[in-house]
């Protein structure tokens, strides 16, 4: 029934039992009775114990609050655990207090007949802690156990329970590892007694940090009991109401149940006393249902009857939250969360703590070494590591008990204990152990079949009680799956075990479908690494949600010595398995090469063996191993890249996270350059552009990539003390412009493109406030409150930041802000900024597209004659979004049957595809530049600088006609010099491939194109099209292609900028645009008349070419009819786009060179463009 109550209205719990009891002045007698008048302790203060001594007084109370309007009251069981009970020797009387409690209050609940009334029984936190240790002294003592706190938690949830309890109340949670024991506990019960009750969980943000007493985050706080299958979770106590707020708010948008608050009546004054009047928290209340934060409301300490009359009127007529709309992804948790998204890249977990696979770690331990066996930890989470692998199996040590000192010492070392562990071992005892001494959410490494299937079922339901993801090995009863139809067969069948029987969410499964050493000698082993490839594509595309792991430096054990060729081999294999579906695995942190970096030879031979290409690959690797050993990526003995430019130089060392030289360099870049903001500007971000296309591709990893920033950091540190003495040469020091608070926001740790920023605005006069990666809403607008700040800035790079971005602006506006909110990073767009973030704050938002914008909307921002201006024109331009946006009409999707059964219906039975000249890939390495001039569209070359028209029409407008000229004749003049000195390079690549449709893929060879089809109702008679309705189910063909002339452009504008001449520089970034279209246009033309020849005898000039009145259609992955630029990797690896043409792609597939083209040719006379989401 409460279940149905919270989709009704909001439900309002009781108020502080301790305040209640102490207006009754209760003295030693109440507490003794008759029963404990001759107990040897002082029992005042016991005030659980009143529920077998003054039963009275409890059901009073209780009445009370159920008078005021309560729906729900709390039985008097805050202490009533053995453990609590202890410190009053009373603990044999923990579950008759609990059961005496229970009945009390049902007894009175049972009284009124005028709504539904409920009892919790409520679970307190003991005064113990399993995550803490009260001696400093001794980080890794702790007063209790998980076993003893699951102990004391069942009797008192069994007493609760034989009480007739109607739901279960952990409440005001200060160590997440307390609360799990309890919510084993009750699981355990419950199970036992074949019965289910409702659980709800309260947490206590015990300060302005927001974390717990035992440091979790409070989205950390959720991912570690989430898995509970809870009715509610909330937040108590600690603060006040007003406090509390930003937590509730970040626990309401995190949380996917209902959600509930029961704060204190303000802050506690000098006396320890609760000021606050009802009123005055019932208004903060309110504000909390009006903001759609709850579904529960109530009070903690200094509450009383009058608040929660209060609270009741205030809520009555207010909605209850609505649930959010939340992924199913992997949501684990150290002190703070780690969600695993679609778009994460690779989960690097560190492997060095870890005794059997680490020889320096394994001789810390037994030397009982803990605190250097935690700087191994600790290096590791600094060289990338997302999660860290703890394994203790060793014959020599007791594995049980080291596994618990190391993750209890762990526990004292936020810095480590931020991240998820891994708890490895082939024991269960030991993984048990782990698991007990974890308060966030880990994984368990591993559990598998080999057993049989009970057992196997046994230990996942255990797993999932306590609340971890696991590991589950490829191996059953008949062993090791070394081929891949027994990797695939295994992971499948337990896939079904453990979701159709255990229960266990897909998104927590990760499946180590087992990665064995290559390269042995032994035959049967030369298919290894190419089975766990195709496993890993396999399990990923049948397998819904699941993860892929594995122990990457197995792969190269033959070759165990020589360092150089195993990171070759785990550079390698890692860069072919991510692409299969690999998304997770055990690698050392600090040893990784760029795949790109491997030597050409030495790569052929490594990818021979992975692939077992050939009979002799093996061999073949061995015989030029020896060239390799000793490499070590830490000694970098080829200094010969410091012969190069200095330029080039902090490229490499960019790339490849080299520190040892990066002063000097960027000295010498500071000596060369004018200034050395230009230093950063220039060669240092050209650096760091290319980190990001080589990570976004998948050539490098995360751990390089965090080398790479701190290369960066290092490099900008160096010219910051310059940068500040030419801000005292221009006496810009001490005067500001104004004082801007810029931050990443919270769930996002990408900083280097705002740091730029921050640098550049200083450069230019103005106050930066800088709070770094990670930051909370709270902190970011308490920041902006204290420092007086003029602007506040957000980056983000990941797309959840978007969010986090309107619940900032939601909180602005709450807050009565109205300073300018600015809007920046790889995510956001303009788009999103008007529809989401403006419609949530009635001050001014802009969309600051990139860097180099910043300064100018900053400037006009801050200029009172032009700030007004400026804004109602941006207001203006988001309006026109968001009217367009609301003029689209919303029509429920077809199914996919349906929507395929009203697909452009082609007589493929009398259509015979036109059978290509020329088939294959064709380069074209040089393209001449003069023969694109007459393809070129010159119109949008005018609208880059908003004038608007079309060739020619518009050099003779009336309005724009002799700027038009004017532009049009500068754009001439530097186009005939890009042409005649070869300033701009054109690189092509085509391919025409045979290929045959079904359904919304087209395959050619191994690759197959996914082409969304348009889903809405269109009515009986309407077409849902997708692009693969214009290939013949068989026989037919499809042709790919990517252009450039962007290489060379960046010498163009920065010779132009160098000479402060930005005009000439936009022509030139704008010219190279044109040339990209035109040569996609010529390649395009020369495809239909000369290398498939489908339109041979065409004759179109450069207006009919323009307005595609050709046969056939070019379309682009990214576009309306295939919005998914995830179709441009197939494309990449048909093609070898990047080695044939220099293109490569970033991480979220944008083209760089960004003067780049790519696509698709389709020949059938009725293609046509369209857009998937046209009605």
């Amino acid at each position: 029934m409460i279940k149905d109550l919270f989709k009704e209205k909001i439900l309002v719990l009781d108020g502080a039992m301790g305040t209640m009891v102490q207006s009754y002045n209760p003295t030693e007698d109440d507490f003794r009775g008759d029963r404990l008048k001759d107990h040897g302790k002082d029992l005042k203060g016991n005030n659980d114990l009143l529920c077998l001594t003054r039963p009275d007084v409890v059901g009073e109370i209780h009445k009370a609050y159920f008078d005021a309007g309560a729906d729900i009251v709390e039985t008097n069981t805050f202490n009533a655990n053995a453990i609590s009970q202890l410190d009053y020797g009373t603990e044999a009387l923990s579950y008759e207090i609990n059961l005496e409690a229970a009945k009390i209050a049902k007894s009175v609940a049972k009284s009124y007949s005028d709504k539904p009334r409920f009892v919790a029984g409520a679970l307190g936190p003991t005064n113990r802690t399993g995550s803490l240790s009260p001696d400093v002294n001794n980080p890794g003592f702790r007063n209790t156990t998980f076993d003893e706190l699951k102990t004391a938690y069942f009797d008192q949830a069994k007493g609760l329970l034989d009480g007739d309890v109607d739901l279960f109340l952990v409440e005001t949670v200060f160590d997440t590892l307390n609360c799990k024991a309890a919510l084993y506990a009750i699981r355990e019960l419950l199970e036992e007694r074949n019965s289910d009750i409702p659980i709800f969980v309260s947490g206590t943000i015990t300060d302005a940090s927001g974390r717990t007493l035992s440091g979790q985050t409070v989205e950390a706080f959720w991912h570690s009991i989430r898995h509970a299958d809870l009715l509610a979770v909330g937040l108590n106590c600690a603060l006040g109401a007003e406090q509390m707020r930003p937590w509730l708010s970040e626990l309401s948008n995190a949380a996917d149940i209902n959600v509930f608050a029961y704060p204190n009546a303000g802050l506690p004054n000098e006396f320890g006393e609760y000021d606050q009047s009802p009123e005055a928290m019932a208004e903060v209340v309110k504000e909390f249902a009006e903001s759609g934060l709850v579904n529960m409301v109530g009070g903690c300490c200094g509450t009383t009857p009058l608040h929660i009359k209060a609270i009741v009127d205030a809520v009555q007529e207010v909605s209850p939250r609505q649930m959010p709309d939340t992924d199913p992804l992997t949501k684990l948790s150290g002190l703070e969360p780690v969600t695993i998204r679609p778009e994460s890249n690779f989960i690097n977990v560190g492997e060095r703590t870890n005794v059997t696979g680490s020889a320096k770690f394994r001789r810390l331990i037994k030397e009982d070494n803990y605190e250097e066996a935690l700087s191994v930890a600790r290096h590791q989470i600094e060289n990338g590591a997302q999660i860290i692998d703890v394994n203790m199996d060793e014959g020599l040590l007791d594995s049980e008990e080291v596994m618990e000192t190391f993750l209890r010492l762990i526990a004292a070392e936020p810095d480590i204990a931020k991240v998820p562990v891994m708890v490895d071992s082939s024991k269960w005892t030991v993984l048990e152990v782990g698991l007990k001494n974890l308060q966030g959410k880990g994984i368990v490494n591993s559990i598998s079949m080999k057993e049989g299937e009970a057992e196997f079922i046994r230990q996942a339901k255990i797993i999932k009680k306590y609340g971890a993801a696991v590991i589950v090995m490829a191996f059953d009863e008949k062993g090791q799956a070394d081929s891949y139809e027994r990797k695939v067969e295994i992971c499948s069948r337990a896939y079904s075990i453990l979701t159709e029987q255990v229960g266990f969410p897909p998104e927590d499964i990760i499946f180590d479908p087992n990665i064995f050493a290559v390269a042995t000698g032994i035959e049967e082993h030369n298919e290894y690494g190419k089975a766990f490839i195709n496993a890993a594509k396999t399990i990923k595309d049948t397998l819904p949600r699941v993860h892929i792991s594995g122990g990457v430096s197995n792969l190269s054990f033959s070759f165990r010595g020589n360092n150089g060729v195993r990171e070759a081999m785990h550079s390698a294999f890692l860069y072919h398995a991510i692409q299969a579906g690999m998304d997770m695995g055990i690698v050392n942190a600090g040893q990784l090469t760029v795949y790109d970096d491997i030597a050409s030879d030495l790569k052929e031979r490594v990818e021979d063996v992975l692939f077992n290409r050939r009979e002799d690959a093996t061999e073949r690797l061995v015989e030029i191993a020896e060239e390799f050993r000793g490499l070590k990526r830490s000694e970098v003995k080829d200094l010969s890249w410091r012969e190069n430019s200095v330029e080039e130089r902090l490229s490499h060392a960019l790339v490849e996270g080299i520190i040892d030289y990066i002063d000097e360099d960027t000295e010498q870049a500071r000596q060369k350059y004018d200034r050395p903001i230009h230093v950063i500007e220039g060669p240092l971000m050209d650096g760091m552009n290319v980190v990001g296309d080589l990570f976004g591709s998948g050539k490098m990893f995360l751990p390089q990539v965090v080398k790479s920033a701190r290369v960066m950091k290092k490099a900008v540190a160096h010219l910051i003390p310059f940068i500040e003495r030419e801000k005292d040469e221009l006496g810009l020091t001490g005067k500001s412009n104004g004082k801007i608070v810029m931050a990443t926001v919270k769930g996002d740790v990408h900083d280097i493109g705002k740091n730029i920023v921050g640098v550049v605005l200083g450069c230019n006069g103005y106050d930066i406030v800088d709070l770094g990666v990670m930051v909370p809403a709270d902190k970011i607008l308490s920041t902006a409150k204290e420092e007086g700040a003029d602007i506040i800035g957000l980056s983000g790079l990941i797309t959840p930041s978007l969010d986090e971005m309107v619940h900032v602006a939601s909180e602005m506006e709450r807050l009565n802000f109205d300073i300018p909110l600015l809007i920046g990073g790889a995510t956001t767009s303009r788009k999103h900024t008007a529809v989401k973030i403006e419609e949530n704050y009635s001050g001014p938002s802009i969309h600051v597209i990139d860097a180099s914008r910043a300064v100018g909307v900053v400037s006009k921002l801050m200029n009172e004659n032009e700030k007004d201006g400026f804004i109602a024109e941006v207001k203006d331009d988001f309006q026109q979004i968001r009217e367009t946006r609301a003029k689209k009409i919303t029509k429920s999707p077809l199914s996919i049957e349906t929507a395929r059964e009203r697909k452009h219906q082609i007589d493929w039975d009398n259509y015979q595809p036109f059978t290509p000249d020329v088939q294959g890939v064709k380069v074209f390495e040089d393209y001449p530049l003069e023969e694109l001039v007459d393809y070129i569209d010159w119109s949008p070359f005018f609208h880059a600088w908003e004038l608007k028209g079309t060739y020619p029409k518009i050099l003779s407008d009336q309005k724009y006609g002799n700027e038009a000229q004017k532009l049009f004749d500068d754009g001439q003049n530097l186009l005939d010099r890009i042409i005649s000195d070869k300033l701009l390079t054109a690189k092509g690549v085509i391919g025409i491939h045979p290929a045959q449709a079904k359904d919304e893929s087209v395959v050619t060879g191994d690759v197959a194109f996914n082409f969304a089809r348009q889903m809405v109702d269109k009515g009986a008679n309407g077409t849902n099209y997708s692009l693969a309705d214009f290939i013949a189910p068989k026989n037919d063909f499809i042709g790919t292609f990517a252009v450039t002339t962007g290489h060379g452009l960046e010498s163009i504008v920065k010779e132009y900028e160098d000479q402060f001449d930005d005009y000439n520089a936009i022509i030139a970034k704008v010219l190279a645009d044109r040339l990209a279209e035109a040569f996609a246009e010529r390649l395009h033309e020369r495809v239909r008349k000369e290398f498939w020849g489908y339109a041979a005898d065409e004759t179109l000039d450069n207006a009919k070419l323009i307005k595609e009145k050709y046969q056939g259609i070019r379309p682009a992955p990214g576009y309306p009819a295939c919005p998914d630029h995830l179709e441009k990797d197939k494309i990449w690896a048909l093609l070898n786009v990047e080695e044939n043409t220099g293109i490569t792609l970033t991480e979220s597939r944008a083209m760089y060179p960004a003067a780049s083209v790519s696509g698709w040719y389709f020949s059938h006379p009725e293609s046509r463009y369209f857009s998937a989401s046209d009605y």
